[in-house]
């Protein structure tokens, strides 16, 4: 009898992409089944990202070829992409921020009457369609620059599906849903699964991989490593595949003694946070989690003056400090790593040298002008030190990878010697073995003596970093709980109104 052969809907072979300085591509070879989930995992600079902009008609290749069902095509602009039935969800939004919800999700594809003027009332109807499949809830008519960066998300993926591609790829799309908003993404993953459609899955959390993939093409410094059924293979195996060593850890914390109170906030409102007061200590990590709206990043963004205080007070090391601007927190010693690295944490035109010592500058120029061979000297222990994959410090950050741009984020706030350091996200969009890194980072950093805020979503992170963690629930605090007493259910209970 014989076994029936199904013609893979995508082949990609012997794709090489090179940049000055680097190879991000090494003839590497892609092949995606009808209906089938396909998951693309490496770890940040492996060459996902670069791979699939190929495919997307973004990004031209130097070598290799493309086929659909068996056809060869030449894929030469985002336009081509979708015309041959490719959807693409960027991992960085891709959104008019002026624009409505709906405007968004059939910007270019409007619904017309009369091949003249915009059908409205259609336009609306077939949005609200769209994210009914997704089970969200969004006023259509709000501008999204007006939303979190969860729901920006959600607009981003019914966009994909507003065009009923035959592919459809996902970069990072679950990043920032809550876990309801995670397991919608799923159920409507596996009906397109069932509807016939291809997805190509990227993603850094691999439980998900496991929960929702057919199978798993793993990169490595820009070559393939290998593509295997999902079932065949455990985490442990598939990070020895991405990172080519074993990672072992359990508890990233460090064990280190707290000292005296580094951050005090006291009765902080403003916005939608209410009467929060919290304190981090000396070499001490505290955690704040919460569900997405709960007010975590609004409390960050407060202390630190990037959104006015309408009431509640600041000190740091026991001193009462008036921060009105992120500048006045910089020069109280404080430092913020942002959840949007390009919005708000990168100059990305800039290069990474420019970047990195951005915040701190008048160190480098007592006399108004900087001086370049300490700059240098500056950056170059920064990149070496955090592991940052660039050609040279004058790379324009805009072409690293996510995780590298991350790292230069934080190269930046260290240069300025912050006695506490906001995290917020500090490894969304991550990869697993950059993670290791930057919590490493995090111990240093703690046993120097820095106080941390860390707000985080991933709750294994938020019990796995954290000496306390905080809950927030409609922009107050719900509980502080220990090491001994925390675990994800309790989280959940208080995240979601549970009470004490």
């Amino acid at each position: 009898m014989e076994t029936a052969v199904t013609t893979p809907l995508l082949v990609m072979r012997g794709i090489t992409k090179d940049y000055p300085g680097v190879r991000a591509l090494d003839a590497v070879t892609l092949e995606v089944l009808p209906g089938e989930v396909h998951a693309l995992v490496g770890e940040n600079g492996a060459g996902k990202s670069t791979l699939m902009k190929i495919l997307a008609g973004a990004v031209p290749l130097d070598q290799g070829e493309i086929a659909l069902a068996g056809q060869p095509v030449h894929i030469t602009s985002p336009q081509r992409a979708q015309e041959l039935g490719i959807s693409m969800i960027y991992q960085e939004f891709n959104l008019v921020p002026y624009l409505s919800v709906a405007e968004n999700i059939y910007l270019g594809r409007e619904p017309l009457q009369g091949g003249v003027f915009v059908d409205w009332r259609r336009l609306y109807s077939q949005a609200a369609a769209v994210l009914a499949r997704l089970g969200v809830d969004l006023d259509l008519r709000q501008p999204v620059n007006r939303l979190s960066v969860a729901h920006q998300q959600l607009v981003e993926i019914a966009k994909a599906i507003s065009q009923d591609a035959k592919l459809i790829v996902m970069d990072e799309p679950s990043a920032t849903l809550t876990e309801h908003e995670l397991a919608s993404l799923f159920a409507l993953i596996r009906s397109l699964r069932e509807a016939g459609v291809s997805i190509i899955y990227i993603s850094h959390r691999l439980e998900e991989i496991f929960s929702v993939a057919d199978r798993v093409t793993v990169l490595r410094d820009g070559r393939l490593v290998g593509t295997h059924p999902v079932a065949d293979l455990d985490r442990e195996a598939i990070i020895k595949m991405m990172v080519g060593r074993e990672l072992v850890s359990h508890r990233p914390r460090a064990e280190v003694a707290a000292g005296k109170g580094v951050l005090q906030v006291r009765g902080l409102s403003g916005g939608i946070v209410r009467d929060v007061s919290l304190e981090v200590r000396a070499g001490e990590i505290v955690g704040l989690t919460g569900l997405v709206g709960a007010g975590r990043t609004e409390v960050a963004r407060l202390i630190f003056g990037a959104d006015p205080r309408e009431a509640g007070e600041v000190l740091v090391e026991g001193r009462v400090v008036d921060i009105r601007s992120p500048h006045d927190a910089i020069r109280c010693g404080i430092g913020f790593v942002t959840e949007d690295r390009k919005a708000q944490g990168l100059v990305l035109g800039m290069t990474v040298r420019e970047n990195v010592t951005l915040a701190n500058l008048d160190l480098l120029a007592p006399w108004g002008f900087v001086r370049r061979q300490m700059e240098r000297q500056v950056v170059a222990k920064s990149v070496d030190e955090l592991h940052i994959r660039t050609p040279s410090m004058e790379q324009v950050v805009h072409n690293l990878s996510g995780g590298n741009q991350q790292k230069v984020v934080l190269a930046k706030w260290l240069f300025t010697q912050s006695k506490v350091l906001l995290f917020d996200e500090p490894t969304r969009g991550i990869d697993v073995g950059a993670k290791e890194e930057i919590y490493a980072l995090m111990n240093a950093l703690t046993r120097a003596g820095v106080g941390i805020l860390m707000i985080t979503s991933e709750l294994p992170e938020a019990l796995g970093m954290s000496d306390r963690i905080l809950v927030m629930h409609e922009g107050r605090l719900a509980a502080e709980l220990g090491p001994e007493e925390a675990t994800q259910e309790r989280i959940m209970h208080y995240a979601t109104g549970g009470g004490k």
